[in-house]
């Protein structure tokens, strides 16, 4: 009688036999338990020990580099900025939902959800922009909006593409709390990540310009990693546009840091600060004289 362990040695497949087994257990919801036998790349408990983090590394870099040059997808236009911006008929409707229950602290709350939904319909507009300046150009010279993938104005902006019918990119990030990507990513384009540095990485790797919109933490994060990125001649120079005047100076003071001798007066010149979508666009073609 053939015992499991004979099957196995005598496998012609061994990679086949790998993901079959993994495929196997999936559909039945079958955990895996240790095994010692088991292929080690077919291995998930052992790639996922500490001890293996490197090898993670190389995983999270290869595949969504090798899934993009696949599609084609060489150059790419980044938007960053906040998740938590509401498409302007949400806003509304949450709106109108705080006004009829009266509560203070949820009328204030919508009222500024309204408020900054522009930046949503701005996002939306400026993916719509690049789209459609990419539908007629050859594939070398194509360019692909890339988000974060999440709600907001990551959201709108690959809405904007979608509007186009043309693809966008996501590179979307795993959360402690549920994290899924935006319906408007094309899907064979949307890829997961577990480091930050790795998903920051594939940002910067393609990007022909990056356009922050009003952000927290994380948009912050994304932004001056660019800046310094460029500003030490570590990353060839892109444009970079602020969207949201009022935004970005009331939130950092720029002259301070010359005046203190932090940066120096040039490198306010890597970045660009605009009001509107067509404004953000031109600044983009002006730079690259499309």
């Amino acid at each position: 009688m053939e015992t499991t362990q004979d099957i196995k040695l005598s496998s012609q497949s061994p990679l086949a036999d790998a993901w079959a087994e993994l495929q196997a257990h999936a559909e039945r919801g079958e955990p895996l338990q240790p095994d010692a036998y088991r292929l080690a790349y077919a291995d998930p408990e052992f790639l996922l020990r500490r001890e293996t983090r490197g090898i993670r590394f190389q995983l999270e870099l290869l595949k969504p580099d090798l899934g993009l040059q696949q599609a084609g997808i060489a150059n790419t236009v980044v938007v960053y900025g906040s998740a938590r911006v509401l498409p302007p008929e949400q806003a509304a409707q949450h709106l109108a939902t705080a006004r009829a229950t009266g509560n203070t602290q949820s009328l204030r709350q919508a009222e500024r959800a309204v408020r900054n939904a522009r930046y949503y319909q701005a996002a939306r507009e400026f993916g719509r922009a690049v789209a459609c300046h990419s539908l007629n150009q050859p594939p070398e010279n194509k360019l692909y909006i890339c988000t974060g993938g999440g709600p907001g104005v990551m959201e709108a902006a690959n809405r904007g593409a979608h509007d186009a019918g043309v693809p966008s990119v996501s590179l979307n990030i795993a959360l402690p709390h549920e994290q899924h990507a935006n319906p408007y990513v094309t899907p064979e384009l949307c890829f997961k990540f577990h480091y930050f540095a790795l998903r920051k990485m594939h940002f910067t790797m393609r990007a022909k310009a990056l356009v922050a919109f009003p952000g927290g933490y994380g948009t912050l994060d994304e932004l001056f990693e660019v800046l310094t990125l460029v500003q030490t001649h570590k990353v060839r120079p892109v444009p970079i546009v602020l969207y949201g005047r009022d935004y970005w100076q009331r939130l950092l003071n720029w002259d301070m840091l010359v005046e203190e001798g932090a940066i120096d007066a040039e490198d306010l010149q890597l970045f660009t600060t605009v009001d509107d979508p067509a404004q953000a666009w031109a600044a983009i073609r002006d730079f690259y004289g499309l």
